[in-house]
């Protein structure tokens, strides 16, 4: 599945809900979906500034692609990354860094979460665009 065709998944799942309340539900159901992260990994080199609760984002560079695992000790906040980690996860650096993550604001997350929770967001946003960036220097080194 392409990036956007993730996005357009998301929105779609997100649409059946009316109610925040439900969307907070379902937010906390895909927290179940993310995959187990490593203890070792639970560093504070992987720790994202910013956030109010802890969460830790850990990035591999295998076959060209970053692959990204992450956990949170607040079940909201894990939801949020379990979705980033749909979009971005397997995917080039390139990819990451032109990613339009559109699908945010079409399921109103950004203005459904508190100002603390939202930047937050921001901050996993900005922490997996910067290891794309550095998998993308380290690979450009090996070719020059």
């Amino acid at each position: 599945m392409t990036l956007n065709e993730v996005q357009e998944k998301i929105i779609e799942e997100f649409s059946i809900f009316d109610d925040w309340m439900d969307k907070y539900n379902y937010i906390i159901e895909l927290s179940k979906d993310l995959a187990p992260f490593n203890e070792a990994n639970k560093t504070k080199q992987n720790l994202i500034n910013g956030c109010q609760s802890r969460v830790w984002l850990n990035a591999e560079f295998v076959e060209g692609k970053v692959v990204f695992t992450a956990d949170s000790d607040a079940i909201i906040t894990k939801g949020i990354v379990s979705m980033l980690i749909q979009v971005l996860s397997n995917r080039t650096p390139q990819e990451i860094k032109d990613a339009d993550l559109y699908f945010i604001d079409r399921i109103g997350l950004k203005q459904n979460l508190s100002p603390t929770r939202s930047n937050g967001l921001l901050s996993m946003v900005k922490q997996m665009r910067l290891y794309a960036i550095a998998y993308e220097a380290k690979m450009n080194q090996k070719t020059e």
